[in-house]
């Protein structure tokens, strides 16, 4: 059944052709080299940084035509399998795979969704359940979005929640938005999310999941705009339906019977249930505990992930073969985000293999330095902003961009955990309009919305919320309210 006309362009092309289009810069762009050195930093090591002032443009190795053709045809080609078993990136794919399982494993136990049932159940009981479900749900999807990187896992959400705002007098784009847009809100605001907090801290150097203190209340902050949002909106459709652009559609969808919540999988909400819940919060719990107090990183936070995913599956009566089995599958959906970061690694191997990185560094930082720290920092979310929609990807992105914006950010005075935020904003924000992102796609057919009748309804939010990441990077590019962590690093 054919369920959308558009076909979103394929990432892995989109990747590819970059890779071939770094191979082109290689011939345009001058090669030049930035000095590098090591400095120690608390909680993450040693890490290489630029010497502000030391680029020089360097003489390429005389060639041939024919002869450079065939080399950038040779690195075009290696860069897929290069940039894969890169090894920077090699532990980011391993990490990322191992934590798909795991958290296949949970929803393997039924225990997620046997608890959202039995909530809205609740709601038909209930006047105030029924008033409160909008900004619940909507803030347990932005946890999800930013403890784990719930974002594919909420379409099949969007069968449940259409008929619950249907029958609570909303209209679909409200049933949508309430899996969706709170995901996507968590997914931007996240402090916890291995795949985007996590990687680009990877790749920047960072003590994995550092600066908590204030991305706690970026996530507060996002979570609360894009709740009052939603809100506002049902509270006038509920007033009005008409004035919904889903009216007519939504009348048809009333007429068919749409408003019987499925029966099909209900099951109660049992004691193994809440053990296997129980046991993912511990884990949870048992992560944050580990990397600010010892200092843990990707190796151990997989490992953690991995006894989490054992022992919640025991919890929640699963036998050995079901829990290794659901632990392949999770780790088997991830493999196309595995292959991206891969692929995006492939483009920086292009761009180094051509000495551009550090020319492209050098063009970018005198433009930025010139607007001053918070001018850097608006910069660099623009920057992600723009990219996101040929890479709709967080973790590809991040192993895209972080590798050029960490050491931008040294260039510019402005710290690597301000480039991380103006990643994870310019990444999660235009997540909930950009028409290449399958899981909104994938939303938007689910619920028989067309795509440019969602763009109208949100445009709104993505201009409050562009508005809001530009006001939450001034604060951590001045080291203001004590944020002195987010200042940049001395003696670079």
């Amino acid at each position: 059944m054919k369920l959308s006309r558009f076909k979103a362009p394929d990432t892995t092309l989109i990747i590819f052709s970059i890779i071939v289009l770094a191979a082109v810069m290689t011939w345009i762009v001058p090669p030049g080299a930035f000095e590098k050195q090591e400095i120690q930093v608390e909680g993450a090591g040693t890490r290489e940084v630029v010497v502000e002032g030391s680029f020089q443009y360097v003489e390429r190795e005389e060639e041939g035509v024919l002869d450079r053709l065939g080399g950038t045809l040779a690195i075009i080609l290696l860069a897929p399998f290069l940039g894969f078993t890169d090894p920077e990136a090699a532990g980011i794919i391993a990490f990322v795979l191992f934590v798909g399982g795991a958290f296949a494993v949970l929803q393997k136990t039924g225990a997620v969704n046997a608890g959202l049932r039995r909530m809205v159940g609740l709601s038909r009981q209930s006047r105030l359940v029924e008033l409160l479900i909008v900004p619940l749900f909507m803030t347990l999807f932005s946890l999800g979005g930013a403890v784990f990187g719930m974002a594919e896992e909420t379409i099949p959400f969007v069968l449940i929640f259409i008929p619950l705002a249907l029958a609570l007098g909303y209209d679909s784009i409200v049933g949508v938005a309430i899996p969706f847009v709170g995901s996507g809100a968590g997914f931007a605001g996240a402090f916890l999310n291995p795949f985007t907090v996590g990687v680009a801290q990877g790749i920047a150097g960072l003590a994995p999941f550092s600066g908590i203190g204030y991305r706690i209340p970026v996530w507060i902050t996002t979570t609360s705009v894009t709740i009052a949002f939603v809100m506002w909106y049902a509270h006038r459709i509920k007033k009005d339906p008409t004035k919904s652009p889903m009216y007519a559609l939504d009348e048809k969808k009333r007429a068919e019977g749409v408003l019987e919540m499925p029966d099909g999988e209900t099951e109660a909400f049992t004691r193994r249930h809440a053990a296997a819940l129980l046991v993912f919060f511990a884990g949870i719990a048992l992560l944050v505990f580990g990397v600010t107090q010892y200092g843990w990183y990707i190796p151990e936070i997989a490992a953690l992930f991995i006894g989490t995913g054992i022992v919640l599956g025991i919890a929640g009566g699963l036998k050995p073969s079901e829990i290794s089995g659901a632990f392949m599958d999770g780790a088997r959906d991830l493999v196309a985000t595995a292959l991206i970061i891969g692929l995006a690694r492939g483009i920086l191997v292009v761009m180094q293999d051509g000495q551009i990185i550090d020319t492209i560094l050098f063009a970018l930082a005198s433009a930025i330095q010139g607007a001053g720290e918070v001018g850097a920092a608006h910069g660099m979310f623009a920057v992600q902003t723009a990219i996101n929609f040929f890479v709709p990807s967080g973790s590809g992105q991040a192993a895209l961009t972080m590798p050029l914006m960490a050491p931008l950010a040294d260039l510019a005075g402005v710290s690597r955990q301000t480039a991380v935020l103006a990643f994870q904003l310019g990444d999660g924000f235009t997540n909930l309009i950009i028409p290449t992102s399958a899981v909104l796609m994938g939303c938007l057919a689910l619920a028989k919305i067309p795509w440019p009748t969602w763009a109208r309804w949100i445009l709104p939010l993505q201009i409050a919320l562009f508005i809001l990441g530009l006001l939450l990077l001034v604060a951590p590019s001045l080291g203001l309210f004590g944020l002195t962590e987010w200042l940049p690093v001395t003696g670079q």
